[in-house]
């Protein structure tokens, strides 16, 4: 298996050092997504065999403080289980990144090898999600993406792990999305980006502007109001 290899990073994981193995595929088509690469496929350069990625984290164990799961979407891939063993095997915690949409996947995860941190991605309201398919057809199943979405949250919440709930301040998004989002948050941080613009999936969104300061702030002001541990994160952007 190939994988994409972040060797450092001080943002992905809260608190520590880490690496980031970035696997490729998604089962979501969201059109300001910088990872396109990753997304489609076909173009991965750079990449490395996962066992390469494996011996060179563990040749880095001293300095790293964990190492985050990423994508594309890590729960497409069965070999997932064995893969965190691994990573715990040589001694470092795991964070996974996850868009909430494999559900089962999640819970056998949790089941049989459970990761030491999860983000979950809340891309916009979840009566939304249809808008974030390749196809027509897909679209149409977005019933069963809200559900699918909803079911994660609540794995998310119940697991005892240490969790975080992450949104991009995207054009497309306001307040009501939040207000739509908020009952799948818990207590747990919930984190607010901004959106950057380059190598977007869809070159149209390349065309928006970035997000404010106060784009994010407004979405964290509405979510504080609702109750939730709002907090703006890294002004940098995320991809996802």
């Amino acid at each position: 298996m190939e994988v994409m290899l972040r060797k450092t990073s001080f943002i992905d994981y809260p608190g520590e050092i880490s690496s980031v193995i970035f696997f490729t595929g998604c089962n979501l088509r969201c059109p300001w997504c910088h990872n396109r690469e990753l997304v489609i496929g076909g173009d991965e350069k750079g990449a490395v065999l996962l066992n390469q990625a494996l011996a060179h984290i563990k040749k880095r164990r001293s300095v790293l403080g964990g190492v985050v799961l990423s994508g594309g979407e890590p729960t497409l891939y069965e070999e997932l289980p064995h893969i965190i063993a691994s990573i715990k095997d040589i001694g470092l915690p795991v964070k996974l990144d996850t868009n909430g949409m494999n559900p089962t996947a999640l819970e056998n995860l949790l089941q049989e090898a459970p990761p030491d941190y999860i983000a979950l991605d809340l891309k916009c309201a979840p009566e939304r999600y249809g808008e974030l398919f390749k196809t027509s057809a897909a679209a149409a199943c977005a019933g069963q993406t809200e559900i699918a979405l909803k079911q994660s949250a609540t794995l998310v919440r119940d697991s005892g792990i240490a969790h975080e709930f992450r949104t991009l301040a995207l054009p497309n998004v306001d307040e009501t999305d939040i207000e739509a989002l908020a009952p799948l948050v818990d207590q747990a941080p919930w984190v607010f980006r901004a959106f950057k613009t380059g190598n977007c999936l869809d070159p149209l969104w390349d065309t928006f502007a970035d997000s404010k300061v106060e784009d994010v702030e407004k979405l964290v002001k509405r979510a504080k109001e609702l109750g939730k541990n709002a907090i703006g994160g890294n002004l940098g952007g995320e991809g996802n």
